[in-house]
Formats: structure tokens, C-alpha cells, sequence
């Protein structure tokens, strides 16, 4: 006879179906978001610190696209590769409407139109310095409010260009408000906002920065830490998740994901909107090296890494695994 103070968890366990039955969280293939880095040349090139991902020609692009569209992938964020010639301290070249970024756009909503584009508004790819806006040389630090400026001007024109949303990853105060109103009084109101509205200054995001060419001299070790929030924060990253929710964001997004569980479960209890997390290239590199050492097990830590960020309230997440996780889905 069981005692009505010990019970048997176990059989809650004992095989697939039942384990599938009690199951509490899923992954699905439309779950998830790919990054896409694209560039000038007509030939995709490796991207050495993010294995199995390379700067895309425009039009490798929409052909990778296409094949992860019929795996269930449906949302792709784009990343722009700005030759280095084309870089300057302010960034200009992300207000040209004929530079990558809109081009790959347009490209996309001609060719892919069943595919959602999310768009990224900053200035880091743009900038000789590698900062996400305007350097402010006196003052040794971003300006706010000259940036801000910028991005608005920026939200438009990729919206113009095609993008379903913008997602602002500057970590500018007021930026959300500001590029809500530019869209709407330019006739983009049906635009919506993914807000990086708790981006940490966080060692993670080396590869990234390696694959877009970020920085002086590919220098990936940036300090943004006067925009970017403290590691060691999270009540921070909660207000600033309110912030932006009253501003007009549409979806507040945690970047990194895996070792910020705790803002992203705190966030998901504290708002009604949907919560992104983002799984930053260091994070995927990360497990790709241990795999290629022989120390893990590549997909089942991919596995198990995404569903922990939905166990922690994450409606959907940006991933460099999104297409292996999709094969794997489909077994």
C-alpha cells in the first residue's frame, strides 16, 4: 500500500507516450527565428566563428530561406555585411535606400513573400567605431538623442523596404516612442516593433560581431556598457521591459537568452506582450566547439538549450540552430 505521503513520480515517466502525454513545454519549428547575414559579393563566404552559417549573396539568401520555409521556419531576421569602405563615424550608409539591407528587402518580398522579415535598427554595421550610434568624441560615449534621431529616419526606410517589423537593438532610451511615431505618421502603422529591450553588454556576442564586421579592424570586444545593461541587473532590465512596453513596443525581446532565464521569466510574468529571446552567436558557438571537441552532444544540448529558454517564457526565440532544430523536429 503507498503511503499518502510518498509518491510515485516515476510513472509519469515509464514511456514515450506517456512522457509525451504530461509533456509541459514544445518546441516547434515556427518557434523559431533565423538570422541571416547578408553581403555585397556574389559569392556566400564562411563565417569562421559561427560554424555552418556564412555571409550570403542576396540571392543565396532567399534560396537558404526558401528551404528552411519548407521545413517550418517562417521569420528571418536580416543582418547587413557593410563593406568597410562604405563605413564612416556616423553611419551614413544606413540611410541609403539602395544599400544592402533594403535591397535584400525588397529582394525578399518579391521573391519570398510567404516569409517574415524582421529588420534590425542600429547603426553598428554602419559605423567605423562599431558603436550602435553616434559617437560622441567630447563627451566619450554614445549620443542618445542625435542617434535616435537617426533610427527613426532608419525604421522608416526599412519599412518602406519591406520589413513586417523593426527591432531595435540600440539600447537608446526613448528610441521605442520616437520610432512608433515616426512609422505611424509616415503611413507604416501596420509596422510592428521587436524591441531588444533588455540587451545586456555581454562577452557573447563576439561571433556576431566577427560575422557582420563590426568594429576596428574586426575588434570584437566593444565596450558598450553605458547603453548596454549590467550582467549583474535583472529589476533594471524589468523596467526597462515596462518602458518600452508603454512606448509602443509590440514584442520585448532578452538578448542573450541562456544565462538570463531569470529576466525572462520575470519579464514574461510583468507584461501581456509576447517575449523574444535571442540565443547570441556565443551561446551557439559555444556548444558547436564542445560538439567538435567530442564533449557534448550537439543536438540534443541544441535541443535542450531552446526548450529551457521556452520553459522560461519565451513565446519565441532568435537561434543560429533554428534550421538543424527543424531537421531534428521533423525525425
Amino acid at each position: 500500500m503507498e503511503s499518502t505521503s510518498f509518491k510515485r513520480f516515476r510513472r509519469l515517466r515509464a514511456n514515450p507516450s506517456i512522457r509525451e502525454l504530461v509533456q509541459e513545454h514544445f518546441l516547434l519549428a515556427q518557434n523559431l527565428v533565423l538570422p541571416i547575414f547578408v553581403h555585397e559579393e556574389r559569392e556566400s563566404i564562411d563565417i569562421p566563428h559561427l560554424p555552418g552559417h556564412r555571409r550570403l549573396s542576396i540571392s543565396d539568401a532567399i534560396s537558404h530561406a526558401s528551404d528552411c520555409l519548407l521545413l517550418g521556419i517562417k521569420s528571418f531576421a536580416l543582418f547587413p555585411v557593410v563593406p568597410p569602405g562604405s563605413k564612416d563615424a556616423s553611419g551614413s550608409q544606413a540611410l541609403n535606400s539602395d544599400s544592402i539591407i533594403y535591397r535584400a528587402l525588397r529582394a525578399f518580398r518579391s521573391g519570398l513573400p510567404e516569409a517574415l522579415l524582421i529588420a534590425d535598427v542600429a547603426l553598428d554595421p554602419y559605423t567605423t567605431h562599431g558603436h550602435d550610434g553616434i559617437w560622441d568624441s567630447r563627451m566619450r560615449d554614445v549620443d542618445n538623442d542625435a542617434t535616435v534621431a537617426v533610427l527613426e529616419k532608419m525604421a522608416i526606410l526599412l519599412a518602406q523596404a519591406g520589413a513586417h517589423f523593426v527591432a531595435p537593438s540600440d539600447m537608446m532610451d526613448g528610441r521605442i516612442r520616437a520610432i512608433r511615431a515616426a512609422l505611424d505618421h509616415s503611413g507604416y502603422s501596420h509596422t510592428g516593433i521587436i524591441s531588444y529591450a533588455a540587451k545586456y553588454a555581454s562577452c557573447y556576442y563576439g561571433p556576431f560581431r566577427q560575422a557582420i564586421g563590426a568594429g576596428i579592424a574586426g575588434v570584437t570586444t566593444i565596450d558598450k556598457r553605458t547603453y548596454q545593461l549590467n550582467p549583474a541587473n535583472s529589476r533594471e532590465a524589468v523596467l526597462e521591459c515596462i518602458q518600452d512596453a508603454a512606448e509602443g513596443a509590440d514584442i520585448l525581446m532578452i538578448k542573450p537568452a541562456g544565462h538570463y532565464l531569470d529576466v525572462i521569466k520575470e519579464v514574461k510574468s510583468r507584461t501581456m506582450l509576447p517575449v523574444a529571446a535571442y540565443q547570441v552567436s556565443g551561446e551557439y558557438s559555444a556548444i558547436c566547439a564542445a560538439a567538435e571537441k567530442g564533449w557534448l552532444d550537439k543536438n540534443q544540448a541544441a535541443l535542450e538549450s531552446l526548450i529551457s529558454i521556452r520553459r522560461a517564457g519565451a513565446d519565441f526565440i532568435f537561434t543560429y540552430f533554428a534550421k538543424d532544430v527543424a531537421i531534428l523536429l521533423r525525425a
